[in-house]
């Protein structure tokens, strides 16, 4: 995923956002909303599928539309384009993505704003977020579902926390995750029932229905990792809550030694 305004060109078969610039009788010249300095231009056989009547029909100046790149002309800065080419659907699915990454360049600027930081270090900052993640969007995303991303993609800094309250803020994200370790022994030929029934206690608070999924998976005696998925962090809060106490109480009840350390 580009940046705000990328330097490189597109590839052929790539999706791209482009704006229109001007609208002629053969076609529409467009410029390309995240390539500096590259245009494109869908020839009016490439507008809609059938005969085109009145090309205005379809497309005007100003407009924003996505379209396929069908040929890369020489100079590396001029593409053909193709608009009946792109489904509704993925149209649709592109034009939301572009959306989304226009947001996160502006939520990263108030972080910017926020911790200190110039201009250039807003856009290194950004560069990095995107190697990392493979878009800006998506490492916000990924902070507003799991608190440790960042520091688990290798980030670090006074930045983190005020970027992970931005990201629960302003993003919603399709689940939340949290993690954590469970430590459980207990001293007893039926040992190894007693631990399974408790994992399988914490589990039984999955619901389907619900998008909540709680799965435990065995670290090494006496640790089992544990790792929840919810719609949104007060259903996860809660149910980590819920879910560590019946496995912990299970197993202390039957004489053994339980806890809970959230990642």
């Amino acid at each position: 995923m580009p940046s705000e305004k990328s330097t490189t060109t597109p590839s052929e078969g790539e999706l791209v956002v482009v704006s229109v610039t001007t609208v002629k009788q053969n076609g529409a010249y467009v410029s390309l909303d995240e390539f500096e300095g590259v245009e494109g231009f869908i020839f009016i056989g490439e507008i809609a599928s059938g005969w085109v009547k009145n090309i205005r029909a379809f497309v005007r100046e100003g407009q924003r539309l996505i379209c396929k790149v069908m040929r890369t002309r020489k100079d590396g800065t001029s593409l053909e384009l193709s608009l009946k080419s792109v489904s509704e659907e993925r149209r649709r699915d592109r034009l939301q993505e572009w959306k989304n990454e226009q947001r996160a360049h502006q939520l990263l600027k108030v972080l910017g704003e926020k911790v200190g930081w110039s201009a250039e270090e807003i856009a290194s900052s950004g560069d990095e977020l995107i190697d990392a993640f493979g878009g800006l969007y998506t490492s916000f995303e990924e902070a507003a579902m799991n608190e440790g991303a960042l520091q688990d993609a290798g980030f670090e800094g006074d930045w983190l926390q005020p970027f992970i309250e931005i990201a629960v803020e302003n993003i919603i994200p399709p689940f939340v995750e949290i993690r954590g370790t469970l430590t459980l022994s207990i001293n007893s030929t039926t040992g190894v029932d007693t631990i399974r029934d408790a994992l399988l206690a914490a589990e039984a608070f999955s619901s389907p229905e619900e998008e909540i999924e709680i799965t435990c998976h065995y670290n090494g005696a006496p640790e089992y990792r544990i790792e929840l998925k919810a719609p949104d962090f007060k259903t996860a809060e809660a149910l980590w809550e819920q879910a560590t106490s019946a496995t912990l109480t299970h197993v202390v009840e039957a004489g053994g030694e339980a806890d809970a350390i959230r990642e």
